[in-house]
């Protein structure tokens, strides 16, 4: 039995919530009756994503009795939605993916084939093993299989391929490919080096490979790691993905010195800052490096309504209603669609159905209807308040906990001379932010303040700097602040020049 609140307290509750949006008519999930889905360009990957993708778990993943999962990706396609999602850890996901583009002819050399409608969606899947050869455990890697004994990148690719497109078995026909792997779910730094293993400089003959370098070669057609013998090109794009440390995933985009990534999946919803957030820490990066960027966890994975704030793994953990009278789902996913720099949002679908009022897929869709900006800061800010009273705001298990503005990272002092004049440059990596986004550093020199600089995304290792040049020849104490949009200061990180 699924639980329903009624269309005229959804309707009346979505509407108020959404006070100073314009208000888009109810889809009927068997009958279009709107006019086409807002689209927003997914960075360099140059692609208009409708602002709501179809994710790849709920009951696409874990079906519930008297749910049909091929529906809801077909139904997802007579809305107009263009971004879909699917992994090779949701289990049955991507064999459903399989019937429903068997059904809407988008296998590649089948009769009927649907080309021009392949070429206007954006299938996603992804992969948590990060090596593409080599099984070495190394700590802190993780390296999960799909219960399929495969170790490695690749036959995650091949695997997603034949699932979707071909017998489930490892064949897939002549033209298949995804639009993009992401690299799922990346925790530590430990699987950053895993990742970026070989890239640079890949060795056929090497004991380890990471994934990058072989997925650039299943990308490009080619086979400079010798794991590509074909030269197949299956993917066109690549990125990563992350739900716990902003700053794992702000050392991952910093490193692609290649400009291998394109796409961020990323975890954001209205209890963001509640956490070690992600809105104005690695979204920033990821949006300054022009990666297409799509945000999942709208809804905490269910931890704001019905389910339990932990991992879904089975049938009962899918929430099969409409948001609630206390928190509509409307407001939840405008926050995320309003965070700067996200083009699109995936949501799992637990249930369809034909009365508006209760069909997820329409609900959302129309929730999704807002442009870039949409939001004032206040109307963000208010939507705040609410989701933080789901779970008494323990919602987002999936995130490390608040922290607060970090000092300046990696501070170091270079003191140098040129014709005759005594040189001191600071630099430091970037600090993290709080609960707000950072303003700028502060540099003190014997506790006078000597100057600003404005903070920017850091997309890369070059780091921020200050360059003093003293008169006196003694030796001093620099102190360098991190300060936040509200004036809130760091703890300072000290340096001291030497006697000249």
């Amino acid at each position: 039995m699924i639980n329903r609140i009624s269309r005229r307290t959804f309707v009346k509750a979505s509407l108020s919530a959404a006070a100073g949006v314009s208000a888009f008519p109810y889809i009927n999930c068997g009958k279009i009756g709107v006019a086409r889905p807002m689209k927003r360009m997914m960075g360099r990957i140059g692609f208009e994503a409708t602002t709501l993708g179809l994710g790849g778990q709920a009951s696409i993943q874990w079906t519930p009795k008297g749910e049909d999962p091929h529906q809801i990706i077909l139904k997802a396609f007579e809305l107009g939605l263009n971004y879909f999602d699917t992994s090779n850890l949701y289990g049955p996901s991507q064999t459903h993916y399989g019937k429903a583009f068997r059904a809407l002819d988008l296998i590649p050399g089948q009769a009927g084939y649907r080309e021009k409608l392949r070429r206007s969606i954006f299938l996603t899947s992804k992969t948590h093993l990060r090596w593409a050869k080599g099984s070495k455990s190394t700590e802190g890697v993780t390296n999960w299989s799909n219960g399929e004994n495969n170790t490695h990148t690749l036959e995650d690719v091949r695997r997603s391929l034949s699932q979707i497109y071909g017998d489930g078995n490892g064949s897939y026909p002549k033209g298949a490919y995804l639009d993009m792997v992401l690299i799922h779910d990346l925790n530590t730094l430990e699987e950053v080096d895993a990742l970026y293993f070989g890239l640079s400089d890949p060795d056929p003959s090497a004991d380890q490979i990471g994934a990058l370098a072989a997925l650039r070669d299943v990308r490009d057609g080619t086979n400079r790691t010798g794991l590509n013998p074909k030269e197949e090109k299956l993917i066109r794009h690549i990125g990563f993905s992350g739900h716990y440390s902003p700053a794992v995933m702000t050392e991952m985009i910093q490193r692609d010195e290649e400009n291998i990534l394109d796409g961020l999946l990323v975890a954001v919803n209205a209890n963001d800052r509640l956490y070690f957030n992600m809105q104005h820490n690695v979204i920033p990066v990821a949006a300054a490096k022009d990666l297409g960027i799509i945000a999942m966890k709208v809804f905490a994975d269910g931890a704001m309504y019905t389910k339990d704030s932990n991992w879904s793994w089975m049938p009962e953990h899918v929430v099969r209603t409409v948001g609630s009278a206390n928190l509509p789902s409307r407001p939840l996913v405008e926050y995320s669609l309003s965070v700067p720099g996200v083009h699109t949002a995936i949501i799992g679908i637990g249930h369809v159905d034909d009365d508006p009022g209760d069909c997820q897929l329409t609900q959302n869709l129309s929730s999704a209807q807002i442009t870039p900006g949409g939001l004032s800061e206040n109307d963000r800010r208010e939507r705040e308040i609410p989701a933080a009273q789901a779970k008494d705001g323990k919602t987002n298990y999936f995130q490390m906990a608040k922290q607060e503005l970090t000092p300046p990272r990696d501070p170091a002092l270079i003191q140098t001379s040129k014709d005759g004049q005594r040189l001191v440059r600071l630099t430091w990596q970037t600090a993290f932010a709080g609960d707000e986004p950072i303003q700028s550093y502060h540099v003190f020199r014997e506790g006078e303040k000597i100057g600003e600089v404005k903070h920017h995304p850091q997309i890369n290792k070059r780091p921020f700097y200050f360059d003093d040049s003293p008169f006196a020849s003694d030796a001093y104490e620099y102190t360098v602040i991190s300060v936040d949009a509200i004036d809130r200061e760091s703890d300072p990180v000290r340096l001291v020049s030497r006697k000249s």
